[in-house]
């Protein structure tokens, strides 16, 4: 092929050429022949013009339309749970379970042991149960699919009573009143913003009451002149007016971030322990599994909430729940959990380790960027994530990139040019931009391989 046209040749002429039937063998005709097309309206254009031009331009169009459009990036910014980024990185053992699941059939929803139908929620509830003291628990997609499906079940058309001070908005204007709202019920709210005392939840509760609900606010905190009351304070009030108390935990965790060095959250077997009836949270943020929402508590309000039919809808695929088995599992050994769940060890990594790793990387980071930037390592403050803790921050250090530009708005554009560039690498580098500085935060990065190669891959 060797020919220039002053006109484009014909699509069937086109297609047997002996390198696009290459491409035919390998990616099918259908996908190939809406290239071909596209490429000779190119050439009509004057931005094709000739057969190597159409057989190059249509060799990387294939490849730009077959590229997977979710891929692996490092997360250098500093957020371990990053929800843009994925939130929880799983461990080899939820991928190896998932794995096992995925290529063929499995006992999903079948009983081995009797040969009848089982239910999918028996491959992690025992597992639940065990680690929290529920009598009883149940998955779904996510924690505010559970928080819906909680409220749905227990309180349609009824009355739900909030303090005024928990009436969360998460990312994506996650919002409770809108929540509660599209459940079916009422809410009923009591007390002020900053302050709510017992005889506000007393006084609200009526024959209308279905429930009292507290949720959990991580990621935003009240202070000063403020009054708030606990789970063991609440399930109380519950007990006397015979309603049942669900709390929103939003993350929530299975063990006590305290005893490795992390800041206070609620744990789930606590909060249970303390009358609490409902108790929701998630999978894959500070339990470090995939996306999930866990429901725990009474054995009676979890029978109710099965039996919602908003539950089908909501429900977990076998590679979530073979996931968040394998998960779960590992926390049946508490000496060994840090360094087997991720995001625990990424959590718990100390300052000191994520500077050697941003050392190791100074001299290939320099020679990558060019003489245009001077790079250095600074102490930064890492964040959990996810509204986990959001005004708790982890001491870590960073990979500083800084333009030698005199000229401020062309350090601007250099930086943000620089931050593109690392997107475009073969693994996409994620960092963020603060102080006149491109950071690369190293808490995500335990082997400083990992981004010499992709550093490397580019030249």
């Amino acid at each position: 092929m060797t020919a220039t046209f002053n006109r484009p040749p014909a699509v069937d002429r086109v297609l047997t050429w002996p390198l696009v039937q290459q491409l035919i063998a390998d990616h099918g005709r259908a996908l190939v022949l809406d290239g071909v097309r596209a490429a000779l309206q190119l050439w009509r254009e004057g931005e094709i013009s000739d057969d190597e031009a159409l057989v190059h331009w249509l060799r990387q169009h294939l490849l730009a339309t077959l590229a997977p459009s979710m891929r692996p990036v490092l997360n250098l910014t500093g957020t371990v749970l990053h929800t843009n980024l994925g939130r929880a990185p799983l461990p080899p053992e939820a991928v190896a379970a998932m794995n096992a699941v995925a290529l063929g059939a499995s006992n999903l929803e079948f009983d081995l042991a009797s040969g009848q139908r089982g239910d999918r929620d028996d491959h992690v509830e025992q597992w639940i149960c065990r680690l929290t003291g529920a009598e009883a628990a149940t998955v779904v997609n996510n924690n505010a699919a559970a928080v819906l499906l909680v409220l749905n079940a227990l309180a349609n058309r009824r009355e739900v009573v909030v303090s005024r001070g928990e009436l969360i908005e998460i990312g994506g204007s996650f919002r409770l009143p809108d929540i509660m709202a599209r459940a079916g019920c009422k809410l009923r709210e009591v007390g002020a913003t900053n302050r709510t005392h017992p005889r506000d939840y007393s006084e609200a509760v009526g024959p209308r009451t279905a429930l009292l609900l507290k949720a959990h606010t991580s990621n935003y905190r009240i202070e000063g002149f403020s009054t708030a009351l606990n789970e063991a304070q609440l399930a109380a009030i519950a007990r006397e007016h015979q309603v049942p108390l669900a709390v929103d935990l939003g993350s929530g965790s299975l063990i006590d971030l305290q005893a490795l060095g992390l800041p206070a959250e609620p744990v789930v077997a606590q909060v249970l322990a303390e009358g609490v009836d409902v108790v929701t949270f998630s999978g894959d943020k500070l339990l470090g599994g995939p996306q999930a929402g866990i429901i725990a508590g009474r054995a009676d309000l979890i029978a109710r909430i099965r039996k919602s039919p908003l539950k089908r809808a909501l429900r977990c695929d076998k590679l979530t729940l073979a996931a968040l088995e394998a998960v779960l599992r590992l926390y049946a050994d508490p000496d060994t959990l840090v360094q087997r769940v991720p995001t625990l060890r990424l959590l718990t990594r100390s300052a000191e380790s994520i500077r050697q790793t941003c050392d190791a990387l100074l001299p290939d980071l320099q020679h990558w960027a060019g003489d245009g930037f001077a790079v250095d390592v600074c102490a930064v403050s890492s964040q959990i994530g996810s509204g986990s803790l959001p005004l708790d921050v982890l001491p870590s250090a960073a990979l500083r990139l800084r333009s030698t530009s005199a000229n401020r708005r062309e350090r601007s554009r250099a930086l943000r040019q620089l931050a593109e560039r690392l997107r475009q690498l073969p693994q996409p580098v994620i960092g963020r931009i603060a102080d006149d500085s491109l950071l690369l935060d190293c808490r995500c990065l335990e082997d400083p391989a990992t981004l010499r190669a992709v550093l490397g891959a580019a030249e």
